[in-house]
């Protein structure tokens, strides 16, 4: 019996060695296809150039020429290229419209698109996992299987509470319209700091239609770095609102029992005097996403230094079409639209939309000593993903998500 179940036992853990060995390859090479399909799916803003940023993000997860990559391998090998026998590919990632068609819900093979239609990727992941005892098996006569992987990721369902966001409020035009509020896709509209009297502020040139905002109040009174307000203000003009312990501060729910109250310096002023120091600090951070320069005006304390923090836009030309815009999205802002604007009171948020900040038309850039605080937004809806917030705690239909895995 001993001479008979030595061997056995003997192939059995051999058999249980390689088992180990494939569930730790396939793993690796899961955790590399769910990078690489997040990476992707953060790209995937809604225009026609976003899917060709998707694959080489996902392709910047694996890549391990410059050295930035993940590194992620599987037993030691590199994804992505061949070692000895052992061959490992990943094909460039394909996108979808529906998440049933990325998911396999339906026929795998439909629902394919490209450009702008694309709203969710998928990332499949090949790699020849080596076998040691199974060799000796005459169906592995290459001493190697494949193994194949894959992942889906696109936008989550509609955000409740948005982080990072632009806390530029705006009312809504048309509360029946639960998808987009009262605006038009692809339509200007010039942005104007909410006063009183006259003169009205006139509208920007190529942007007809005047829509007011108040500056929602998010000043940190305990924050360390860069505590000053007008420093704060340039900050979240800059890249949205900042990191804080106190989420209320760093987010933005909807429907909140206590609403959204008007930034205490920011109360809106005359129509015929400047507006007040934090929304021109605002706006003087809203200019980093088109030079990286400072701005002609802005006098905020040390804002050379914090300028050196934001980069600008790759693409800062005037957009009528949002899908033949070619940036990364630095122009892109996500503001809470609510019920109505109100300076005394509370405002409560109905949902969150984007807009795409758009140049003056007579230079490159925005006017932040604007003494309206005056701005181009082209409405785009909710096609670009925010980086942070969570979904769950009202009943939105529409609106914009942050990027999930589907699969």
């Amino acid at each position: 019996m001993v001479v008979i179940l030595v061997p056995v036992l003997f192939g059995l853990m051999g058999f249980a060695v390689d088992l180990g060995r494939l569930y730790m390859i396939k793993g690796e090479l899961k955790a590399a296809a769910d990078a690489a399909a997040l990476a992707a799916a953060a790209q995937i803003i809604g225009t026609e150039t976003s899917t060709t940023d998707a694959i080489a993000a996902a392709r910047l997860t694996i890549e391990t020429a410059t050295g930035y990559g993940n590194k992620y391998d599987f037993a030691g090998n590199a994804i992505g290229e061949t070692t000895g026998s052992l061959v490992s590919e990943m094909p460039d990632p394909t996108f979808y419209e529906a998440v049933a068609g990325a998911t396999g819900t339906t026929d795998s093979g439909s629902g394919e698109v490209s450009g702008s239609a694309a709203r969710y990727v998928k990332v499949t992941l090949r790699a020849d996992a080596p076998l040691l005892f199974w060799s000796f098996l005459a169906s592995a006569g290459e001493r190697k299987t494949p193994v194949d992987v894959s992942a889906v990721a696109g936008m989550s369902a509609p955000l409740c509470t948005a982080c990072a966001i632009q806390p530029l409020a705006i009312a809504a035009l048309s509360t029946d319209d639960t998808t987009d509020f009262g605006y038009t896709l692809n339509t200007k509209y010039t942005f104007y700091y909410s006063c009183t009297g006259s003169p009205t502020p006139s509208a920007i040139t190529g942007a007809t239609i005047l829509v007011p905002y108040l500056l929602l109040n998010r000043y940190d009174e305990s924050a360390t770095l860069y505590p000053e307000e007008n420093q704060q203000a340039y900050r979240i003009g800059a890249q949205g609102l900042l990191p804080s312990t106190n989420r209320a501060m760093a987010c933005v729910a909807i429907s909140t029992d206590t609403g959204e109250n008007v930034w205490v310096n920011a109360a809106p002023g005359a129509c015929s005097a400047n507006v007040a120091s934090p929304v021109s600090a605002l706006l003087c951070g809203m200019y980093s996403m088109f030079d990286s320069a400072v701005a002609d005006g802005c006098t905020v304390s040390e804002m050379d230094t914090m300028a050196t923090a934001y980069l600008p836009d790759t693409d800062v030309t005037d957009i009528e079409e949002y899908a033949s815009y070619t940036g990364i999205g630095r122009r892109v802002i996500t503001v809470p639209v609510v019920d109505a604007l109100n300076s005394g009171g509370n405002m409560m948020v109905l949902g969150f939309r984007q807009f795409l900040v758009d140049p003056n038309p007579d230079t490159t850039t925005i006017t932040p000593t604007d003494r309206n605080a005056r701005f181009v937004g082209l409405y785009i809806g909710s096609v670009a993903p925010v980086k942070q917030g969570s979904f769950g705690g009202c009943t939105q239909t529409a609106g914009p998500g942050k990027v999930v895995l589907h699969q």
